[in-house]
């Protein structure tokens, strides 16, 4: 080995070693007479350049850049010496999200890119390969979805489209009895209705093409991502977010798996909220009518305020209006709307850009309340986990048993009841890690390409209003099922069927509590959006009667109509959960899934025995 082969180690050495001090004694141990394996100073640097990225640095992109190439510099070394490091399969369901589909393969492409994880053979990358899962209804998103893996496989990502048709036929090549048995975790839908299954059905039938791909299954890791997160993080500067492919997913998650027993690994999110706005809407009123609350203070021409870094950040759960049921403390009342426009503005022109983005909560992002990256105790500490990130959890061959269940039923908190089961089951060996994805709900195209389940566009006169009573329906009895299951966790042996009787009576005393706190919340919203509304179009403030701010007035009560609707006590949900017979046959359906999760468990694992 020469001093080449490390020449950006020496170099990192050389300019950060002032700011670093703790990067002297890898300095001293590269110019020794006897270096010994270098690749171990390029793990005990990684480390200290975290520390230092993270902290906010003044040079952060040169330091990023100078982390990144250390990898692909350990990687060469690596592959001249020849290493035993796990080869990644990826799978991504999609389901018509073309915008979506594209910002996902960029980011796995740029990861390989700026750290190699694994090296290049004809410009191809040898250990990572993606399974792009359709589950589209539009043909015209299918195509598109083929000419992305095309484009990509172009890039030298190796990419293949599991399409419609394959994954029927895959899934029909199983026995007769066994389908059957598999009913509620893959699927019964017919051939000519096989699309929009549901995340968490889609998903376990990908893993029956991952197994197809798998070569060596002692050395092959499954990772699940969803199509709207990408493999990258957000910091907050004064200019505004930005995203950053700051950490090596691929390097991080090897290393835990090869020197621990885990089973099943699973990351969190940054950026927009993981959960669905039909438990947002009362700290998402609270912050739209602080922020109009403020602007009615100022005057309309004068120099836009909102360009402040906020004084403190949205902690864990602050974006659900029940974080209290999770364990976490209520956050404050109120977070600042921080606005996003560049340049010299005023006050009308903020307003005219936050009404125009208030209707993309209905779609999943909240305004305020967006969460950071937080490098904290470090990537790879491990922490016990006890929910599934459905886009973000990798497993080993021996992890595959342990699926998102009850995809049939199409609930909700299917991550959350998944990894309380899970928990049970495996203890330590299903960990949390430090090494989230940038979850980004709408795409900038407008809500014709942000296709979300259970979110439809209706006409009201002559507003279009946002109807989320599907997914508002899907959220309580996911939660119902969620508190059930952890429940039936701890009280019962998750690898012996649930004895029925214990089943209903957990569900009884759930579904009660929990109709409590959706009346409650039911209540809070009422108030808080008769307030808004009262604020926004009946106090006479400046923005009315201006003709420029017409159209974002228009956006203003399209949300505020939209809110009613959904969670009004007209709106169709409520009334749905609300419904003593709607609600006995959720619960029929859901006790019926939970006594059936041990036999259908067992015919899952018969496929990885």
């Amino acid at each position: 080995m020469t001093d080449s082969d490390t020449a950006r180690l020496r170099e990192c050495v050389a300019l950060y070693g002032q700011a670093i001090p703790r990067l002297a004694a890898i300095g001293e141990s590269l110019n020794s007479d006897s270096p010994g394996d270098p690749i171990g100073l390029y793990e005990r640097c990684y480390p200290l350049l975290e520390q230092a990225l993270w902290g906010d640095p003044p040079d952060f992109d040169g330091l990023l850049d100078c982390y990144q190439s250390l990898f692909r510099e350990q990687e060469a070394l690596l592959e001249r010496r020849g290493d035993d490091r796990y080869h990644f399969i990826l799978s991504i369901p999609v389901a018509d999200r073309p915008a979506h589909l594209k910002a996902c393969l960029e980011s796995i492409h740029q990861l390989c890119e700026k750290f190699g994880y694994g090296g290049t053979r004809g410009g191809v990358y040898q250990r990572v390969q993606v399974v792009v899962a359709e589950d589209s209804r539009d043909p015209e998103n299918v195509r598109q979805h083929r000419a992305l893996v095309e484009a990509y496989r172009g890039k030298g990502l190796r990419v293949v489209h599991f399409g419609l048709k394959e994954q029927y036929e895959l899934l029909h090549s199983l026995p007769g009895t066994l389908r059957e048995r598999l009913g509620g975790i893959l699927t019964r839908l017919p051939r000519e209705r096989f699309y929009r299954k549901g995340q968490a059905a889609n998903r376990n039938l990908s893993y029956l093409k991952c197994l197809q791909l798998t070569g060596d299954r002692a050395r092959t890791l499954y990772y699940m991502v969803d199509s709207d997160q990408s493999f990258c993080v957000n910091r907050l500067t004064g200019e505004g977010e930005q995203s950053v492919c700051g950490l090596n997913y691929f390097h991080a998650i090897d290393k835990v798996f090869r020197t621990t027993d885990t089973l099943m690994l699973t990351g969190k999110l940054v950026g927009d909220p993981p959960v669905s706005p039909s438990v947002m809407a009362a700290n998402f009123l609270d912050d739209v009518t602080a922020h109009f609350r403020s602007m009615a203070a100022l005057d309309p021409d004068e120099a836009c305020r909102f360009h402040a870094l906020p004084a403190r950040r949205p902690g864990a759960a602050a974006y659900h209006d029940l974080a209290g049921l999770f364990g976490f403390e209520k956050p404050v009342d109120t977070f600042p709307y921080r606005c996003r426009l560049h340049g010299a503005h005023d006050h009308g022109a903020c307003l005219r850009d936050f009404c125009g983005r208030l209707n993309a909560f209905f779609f999943g992002e909240h305004l305020t309340r967006r969460t950071f990256f937080d490098y904290g105790s470090g990537l790879t500490a491990l922490a016990p986990a006890r929910t599934v990130y459905p886009g973000n959890y990798v497993v080993n061959f021996a992890g595959l048993k342990y699926i998102i269940p009850f995809g049939e039923l199409r609930l909700r908190m299917s991550g959350p009841t998944a990894g309380r089961l899970i928990a049970a089951e495996i203890g330590h060996r299903f960990a949390s890690i430090n090494m989230p994805h940038l979850h980004t709900r709408t795409s900038g195209g407008g809500p014709q390409d942000d296709f979300r389940p259970g979110v439809e566009l209706e006409q009201a006169g002559e507003l279009q209003v946002i109807d989320l009573s599907d997914e508002f329906e899907r959220q309580f009895f996911g939660d119902l099922m969620l508190f059930t299951a952890e429940a039936l966790a701890q009280e019962a042996d998750v690898q012996r069927p649930f004895p029925e009787a214990l089943v209903r009576g957990i569900i009884g005393r759930k579904e009660a509590e929990l109709l409590a706190l959706y009346e409650e919340k039911h209540q809070a919203v009422a108030q808080k959006l008769e307030r808004l509304r009262a604020l926004v179009f009946d106090e006479g403030h400046w923005w009315q009667g201006r003709a420029v701010l017409e159209p974002a007035m228009a956006q203003a009560e399209v949300f505020i109509t939209s809110i009613r609707s959904n969670f009004g006590e007209r709106s169709p949900a409520w009334q749905q959960i609300r419904s003593a017979a709607h609600r006995a046959r959720r619960r029929e359906q859901i006790v019926a899934a939970l006594i059936r999760y041990r036999s259908e468990r067992d015919a899952w694992d018969s496929l990885f025995a």
